[in-house]
């Protein structure tokens, strides 16, 4: 850690500063497909009512995506917030790792052509999807060109479904073009083909050690070739949506594709080479350490295949995780926790399971740990095991009983949350689940802020992502789910119980979330450091 101590401004409250990240909860139109104007919340109805507040994009260029059109995610969201500076992010850095063929020049590139030559197959596994959240299905496409082109005869791509951050039931558009892109590719002895699938909430990518059944499900699927059998993945796709009309992709069940003698075309054997393509961390870790490890607890692999496993990047760098990858992750130095250690700051950070990572490890610049423990306290609540629509209030409670502890022991000077309602059980398309998530948040903020007014403190509100303003849209004259992230920006309310009152808001039109940390210095009585971006506040004289 090479940063100095921050500039004291004079300014620190006499209270804790307490941020608070309403998790996928942006600013919309007053309409009834908003969850947060759909919902009872007087609480957040008032406070967007004071002069205290400000908008601030959270998505596209603004958090380091290529383009605006790019939604943002909770990832890049508190790299964001807790880097005070845009950093080119996943997609970003991947594209232009493959668009200039470094991607493929590199020992892990070399190391997979080397089990191609030695007759391996090569296996793919990631989310089918364009989302540019964990994946992109273009990106994939290029590997799949690059194999072509190196003569790789044998690849086998393991499909997850996405219905999440893209369309609820969107897979076919995803699986028809892929099947006809591996046809084209299987020629001159050449054999690519899918061998097996599932919808991610099922299948491979949990988080957060949250179900590693999930995991599980993924292996046997990917590993084993055990499942239900079908032809072809559209035929399996296509066949649980005529089982179950209310089946979205997410939530399908794995599956696995056979030949004629009814074994899958794809199991995953010694000698192969296996990517998986999504850049996202979080729910690329636990797939990657079955592969990796070699003393593995967390289910019974039933065998070990001897591959070289990569990810298309390395999803933790501080455990090595994986130990081999395709695109170096973006490096974020000089973070605000790094900073405030340096200053003697005491800190603490809670989330739940589902989010913990994101208020630690991606807050922190993608590093896990603590940066200074005798500084910080980081505290997981443990998320249920359960579809979020059916128990949409989550943990929130849980987490506000530890913050509002946190806030009366004096203990800290600065304060970390994350809700994750708004985004989780957003995720779900449960118009009824959404208003109850908006609600638990809305009266769990009206809680917390009576605790930090006792003690004189001050609260910075804000989100990292939209996802709950929008619960639906319309479609040809036909109301459909919306259960991915959008592109509406994300407030920022300052609600400021100190005795100074030393401060006013900017009036920037053009901030984003990489705005906020320079905002948490100035109000924690600091100089922000010059390399940050603006902050959003300004003293009154």
């Amino acid at each position: 850690m090479n940063v100095k101590p921050l500039k004291k401004n004079m300014n620190a409250p006499n209270g804790p500063l307490v941020c608070v990240v309403m998790d996928g909860m942006g600013i919309a139109d007053d309409t009834p497909a908003n969850g947060l104007f759909a919902g009872y919340t007087p609480v957040l109805d008032k406070l967007l009512k004071t002069e205290n507040v400000t908008k601030l994009a959270a998505h596209g260029t603004a958090v380091g995506l290529p383009t605006d059109k790019d939604m943002g995610n909770s990832e890049v969201g508190h790299n964001a917030l807790g880097g005070g500076r845009v950093f080119a992010q996943g997609v970003k850095l991947v594209n232009d790792a493959l668009s200039s063929g470094k991607a493929f020049n590199g020992n892990t590139w070399k190391e997979i052509q080397s089990k191609a030559e030695n007759g391996g197959t090569i296996h793919f596994i990631g989310l089918l999807s364009d989302g540019n959240v964990h994946s992109n299905v273009s990106q994939l496409y290029t590997i799949l060109d690059q194999c072509s082109k190196d003569c790789f005869k044998k690849v086998r791509i393991h499909t997850l479904l996405d219905g999440r951050d893209v369309g609820a039931k969107s897979a076919l558009e995803y699986l028809a073009p892929l099947e006809e892109k591996l046809a084209d590719l299987s020629v001159d002895g050449a054999d690519y083909r899918i061998a097996s699938g599932g919808g991610r909430m099922i299948t491979t990518m949990d988080r957060y050690e949250a179900d590693w059944s999930i995991v599980e499900r993924g292996w046997k699927a990917h590993v084993l070739g055990l499942g239900r059998k079908f032809e072809s993945a559209s035929e399996a796709v296509q066949t649980y949506y005529d089982e179950d009309v209310e089946m979205t992709d997410q939530y399908m069940d794995s599956f696995v594709i056979a030949g004629n003698d009814g074994k899958s075309v794809g199991t995953i054997e010694d000698g192969d080479g296996v990517i998986l393509f999504n850049y996202r961390g979080d729910r690329a870790i636990e797939i990657s350490k079955a592969f990796d490890d070699v003393d593995f607890t967390y289910f019974d692999r039933q065998r070990h295949p001897q591959v070289f496993y990569a990810g298309i990047m390395q999803y933790d760098g501080d455990a090595s995780i994986p130990k081999n990858y395709l695109v170096e992750p973006p490096s974020i130095d000089e973070t605000l926790s790094e900073y405030l250690t340096a200053s003697g700051v005491r800190s603490f950070a809670c989330a739940e399971t589902q989010k913990f990572g994101h208020v630690t490890y991606f807050w922190n610049g993608n590093k896990a740990g603590y940066i200074n423990e005798e500084l910080e306290k980081y505290v997981e609540i443990p998320s249920d095991k359960i579809q979020f629509d059916k128990r949409p209030w989550m943990k929130a409670d849980e987490i506000n009983d530890a913050v509002i502890e946190a806030v009366k022991s004096g203990k800290y000077d600065f304060i970390r949350l994350n809700y994750a309602n708004g985004d989780m059980v957003g995720h779900t398309g449960n118009e009824a689940a959404v208003r109850i998530a908006i609600e638990t948040v809305d009266l769990c903020l009206g809680k917390l802020l009576k605790a930090v007014k006792k003690v004189n403190g001050i609260c910075l509100i804000t989100a990292d992502h939209g996802n709950a303003d929008c619960m639906w849209t319309i479609k040809k004259g036909k109301k459909e789910p919306h259960v991915a992230h959008t592109l509406n920006p994300v407030p920022c309310i300052i609600v400021d119980y100190s005795e100074k009152q030393w401060w006013k808001l900017k009036g920037k039109k053009d901030g984003g979330l990489s705005n906020v940390a320079s905002t948490l210095c100035n109000l924690l009585g600091f100089e922000a450091p010059e390399t940050y971006d603006e902050s959003l506040i300004e003293p009154t004289v």
